[in-house]
């Protein structure tokens, strides 16, 4: 009788799939947090460091 486990009947694409958009949206997170959160506060915009 085969076993009723839904894990072991998935593909593992799926398994990939699932790992790279999670790590897609982690970085993309983290991105934008870097970018207007708290941290934001420590950039400098590279263009009006060097006046022409």
């Amino acid at each position: 009788m085969p076993s009723m486990d839904p894990a072991a009947s998935t593909s593992p694409a799926l398994s990939v799939a699932l790992a790279v958009l999670a790590v897609l949206l982690a970085l993309t997170g983290f991105g934008v947090y870097t970018a207007f959160g708290p941290p934001s506060k420590g950039l400098t915009d590279p263009f009006d460091d060097h006046d022409d």
